[in-house]
């Protein structure tokens, strides 16, 4: 069975057989991957992944509205916390992604609504035949990101924005060869 290349370990393959490139509509879920995708920057995704029980044990199974309310002192707990990556500006960054995620959705419906209507609605269907031609940022991943920042978001720069698109299945980015290209790609291709 073909998959691309870095999902290495038990853990990679899992997640990558299983959620990386599925659309997700699913808020909860979404916020989850916002959370995790700023985490990781200047980190491998492993090492996040080996995390995630933690991060969904302190932040209230990625709640965004008991995040919201987060404080001060709630912050400082988090940095103790040896199940997540205790960096003081990521941890404040998803407390007031989760009040910026909040004001999204009271004024879109949801984040998902928002997110989806910078690509129509359907995943960008890539047709990548090698890990080097996948790119680590895009024009669109550039303008999410501003908007985003524009609205208050921290750590959301365009190429955790670009991962984060990735992830939760706004573009399938799987190699051509993967088995799970194919299925991605039934989830309603755009081409880009």
């Amino acid at each position: 069975m073909k998959r691309c290349s870095w999902a290495e370990s038990e853990a990679m393959q899992k997640y990558h057989d299983e959620e990386w490139g599925v659309p997700s509509r699913d808020d909860r879920h979404l916020f989850e991957m916002l959370i995790l995708e700023g985490a990781q920057a200047g980190l491998s995704w492993s090492t996040i992944l080996n995390r995630r029980e933690g991060y969904r044990r302190a932040y209230h199974d990625f709640d965004p509205s008991q995040v919201a309310q987060f404080t001060s002192k709630d912050q400082e707990r988090l940095l103790t916390d040896p199940g997540i990556v205790r960096n003081r500006a990521k941890v404040a960054a998803s407390v007031k992604n989760a009040r910026a995620f909040l004001e999204v959705q009271r004024e879109h419906g949801s984040f998902a609504t928002y997110l989806w209507a910078f690509v129509d609605g359907r995943p960008l269907q890539n047709h990548w035949t090698a890990m080097g031609q996948v790119p680590a940022v895009t024009d669109l991943a550039t303008a999410i990101s501003k908007d985003l920042q524009k609205r208050g978001f921290g750590f959301v720069g365009p190429t955790i924005i670009y991962a984060f698109m990735q992830a939760v299945g706004l573009v399938n980015d799987h190699l051509a060869e993967c088995f799970r290209y194919e299925e991605c790609k039934k989830f309603g291709a755009k081409v880009p």
